[in-house]
Order: structure tokens, then sequence, then C-alpha cells
């Protein structure tokens, strides 16, 4: 849970200094990019399930 409020934070923060000095954010502008992020996430979240299931 620390971890995801610290990455939040750092968001907020580099959200904030990017607009201060007018920049376009850093992020992903339409929904398939934000997918694409989730789709690595789950990706490695299902790669240490394998791992940990049939190597450990």
């Amino acid at each position: 849970m620390n971890e995801i409020l610290l990455a939040t934070f750092a968001g907020l923060i580099v959200g904030l200094f990017f607009s201060a000095i007018k920049l376009p954010l850093p992020a992903p502008p339409v929904l398939p990019g934000i997918m694409g992020i989730v789709g690595v996430y789950l990706g490695g979240v299902a790669y240490q399930a394998i791992v940990e299931r049939f190597f450990s």
C-alpha cells in the first residue's frame, strides 16, 4: 500500500511540474494506452504466479 501511495504522490508532483512549465502530461491520453499499461502489469503478475506455482 505504501508503494501505491508513493507512486500516486510522485505522479501528482510530476503532473503539477509538467503543467507549470506548460508541457503535455507524460501519460497516455486515451483508454487503449491505459489498458496497455494495465496489460503489462497483469502480465507481470501472471508471470510471478506461474513461476511460484510451478517452479518453486
